[in-house]
């Protein structure tokens, strides 16, 4: 019980909030798919939380009578985290963007629905000049939902 009254008081930490992130990633509505920031260990490990509720766009076609937020997108949205902890600390990030080069060992253990919020964890693995793997694991009420190692990229923004 105390631990996770301890848990809790942690998860009200807020590092960076949805507008702290718009200033690091590019990504905008409806694509921005992190609402906060609550632990970092900067070029390490990163936390953040993904509120989903049934107005995201997604849910409309998937599924209309039994909404399920899409694999893909959870692996986005720790994409997302991981971006962050990537980008704030980039020189020039104006001019760069982060591509994903592989994803691997994606695995999706359970549902996720409206309601649910998502705590994504993403820790560095490997990084050698601009390009690296992060392995991540998104979890809902402490119940794995998803994991993945994700590999990543940092390119020139071809629009700059």
């Amino acid at each position: 019980m105390a631990d996770s009254i301890v848990k809790a008081e942690a998860e009200k930490r807020v590092i960076y909030n949805a507008i702290d992130i718009m200033r690091i990633l590019p990504h905008r509505y409806p694509f921005l798919l992190v609402d906060r920031i609550v632990e970092i260990d900067p070029d390490r490990r990163i936390v953040g939380l993904k509120n989903v509720t049934i107005n995201e766009p997604f849910f409309q076609g998937h599924f209309p009578a039994a909404p399920v937020m899409p694999g893909v997108l959870i692996i986005e949205s720790m994409a997302q985290v991981a971006g962050v902890l990537l980008y704030r600390d980039l020189a020039e990030k104006e001019n760069k963007l982060i591509y994903f080069t592989g994803i691997e060992n994606a695995k999706f253990r359970r549902p996720v629905v409206p309601g649910d919020q998502l705590r994504i964890e993403m820790e560095m693995v490997s990084r050698k000049n601009q390009f690296g793997k992060m392995a991540g694991r998104a979890t809902v009420e402490g119940k794995l939902a998803a994991e993945a190692k994700l590999l990543f990229g940092i390119v020139e923004h071809p629009g700059k």
